[in-house]
């Protein structure tokens, strides 16, 4: 029988990142005392992405003394106590792993902040293998990241592998690049060129269901 894959996406998948930058940068500009000017500037900064780079640029927009180093770590600390994880997606996963299925994560984003998130949500202990894009500069939809995901979750990709994620380009796109099926979670929206996904869902828990009904060939 051939192993079977599921990967996933973290960020807007697996995690509600839009709701902890909220609370992330809120409590880093306290912590700093970082006026509302230079909070609205973060949020807007940081929306789809964030990496070092960001804090070098807000350090010298608004003339800050910290380090750039030093905003981004406390921005990957903030980031990684707000972030949280839903029992039911923990439960989920638990019961793929329980039916046999091999999980890993492939997400775009800064390597310290995402191996963070996985870390203190509890996901890192339920999955076989992560690929960040931060561990090789490559980016969804780039299928060198899915393939990194499946030889770190020690297996190799095939048709029968699943990928589940928000993003229309990212994952879903980059799910059909690498040759996999896919499931996507509604939300954004759909962007011409791109071919639609295998099935799509409201909830990462009604993608776990969905696999958990795909039988072994």
């Amino acid at each position: 029988m051939q192993q079977r894959l599921a990967l996933f996406d973290l960020d807007g998948t697996l995690v509600d990142r839009q709701s902890a930058l909220s609370d992330a940068v809120a409590d880093l500009c306290r912590k700093h005392d970082l006026g509302p000017e230079i909070e609205a500037w973060l949020l807007t900064e940081l929306a789809d992405r964030a990496d070092i780079d960001d804090f070098a640029r807000l350090r010298e927009e608004f003339t800050l003394s910290e380090s750039a180093v030093k905003l981004w770590q406390g921005y990957v600390d903030q980031m990684a106590a707000a972030v949280s994880c839903r029992p039911a997606v923990l439960e989920g996963l638990a019961q793929l792993r329980a039916a046999d299925w091999t999980i890993g994560i492939v997400t775009n984003g800064a390597t310290d902040i995402q191996r963070a998130k996985l870390a203190t949500t509890g996901l890192a202990d339920l999955v076989d293998g992560v690929a960040v894009s931060g561990d090789i500069d490559v980016r969804k939809p780039d299928p060198l990241l899915f393939q990194l995901a499946a030889t770190r979750c020690r297996t190799q990709l095939s048709p029968s592998t699943w990928m589940t994620g928000d993003n229309p380009a990212g994952d879903v796109g980059g799910g059909h690049q690498a040759g996999l099926r896919t499931i996507w979670l509604r939300g954004r929206p759909w962007p011409d060129g791109i071919h639609g996904p295998h099935h799509t869902v409201d909830d990462v828990t009604d993608a776990i269901a969905f696999l958990l009904t795909d039988r072994p060939e």
